[in-house]
């Protein structure tokens, strides 16, 4: 009996797994942490993890509206709005035209309260795990007092559609927060 149970959680496990795999990119801290970190810098990597992963990768929204719609949220890359809202207005959009849209995690630094994500991050889920597709992304995003108030990023398009559409999208100024 044992037995059988234990192979039927190995197997339901795996079939889990799978199917996630084929689905939703997963962030990985634990396998990312960095032993230097202090518990307040785990923490703040966590934060951003759950940030990231609820709104890159699962495009769950009405999450991210819900635990992270803070006015304070100031918006440094300038082709997106300001604020948690204004992301999220322009991700619903996006992920409408782009629905395997995902966010692979490769790097994550922390110092202080300051959080960085490498990151590559592709349009197609055929191109996932293609280092020439997609978008090479670097997020910084400032936390305070719990709270993520800050992000910057810079992003290079790493093929021939992408730099087309970083050019055809890259023009609109919609925050006047500057990018430093």
């Amino acid at each position: 009996m044992f037995k059988a149970l234990t192979s039927f959680i190995l197997l339901f496990t795996s079939t889990v797994a799978y199917a996630q795999s084929k689905d939703a990119l997963i962030i990985d801290l634990p396998s990312l942490k960095k032993s230097s970190w202090t518990q307040q810098e785990f923490e703040n990597a966590e934060l951003i993890t759950d940030f990231v992963q609820n709104l890159m990768n699962n495009h769950n929204f009405d999450y991210i509206l819900e635990h992270y719609n803070d006015s304070a949220y100031v918006q440094h890359n300038r082709n997106l709005p300001d604020k948690v809202t204004g992301l999220v207005d322009f991700l619903t959009e996006f992920v409408e035209e782009y629905p395997d849209y995902t966010y692979d995690v490769k790097h994550i630094y922390v110092d202080g309260d300051y959080v960085i994500f490498h990151s590559h991050a592709t349009l197609e889920r055929e191109d996932r795990g293609d280092d020439q597709k997609g978008m090479n992304i670097i997020d910084t995003w400032r936390i305070e007092e719990g709270r993520i108030v800050e992000h910057w990023d810079s992003i290079q398009a790493l093929d021939f559609s992408m730099r087309v559409y970083s050019l055809i999208s890259g023009g609109d100024i919609a925050n006047s927060n500057g990018v430093f």
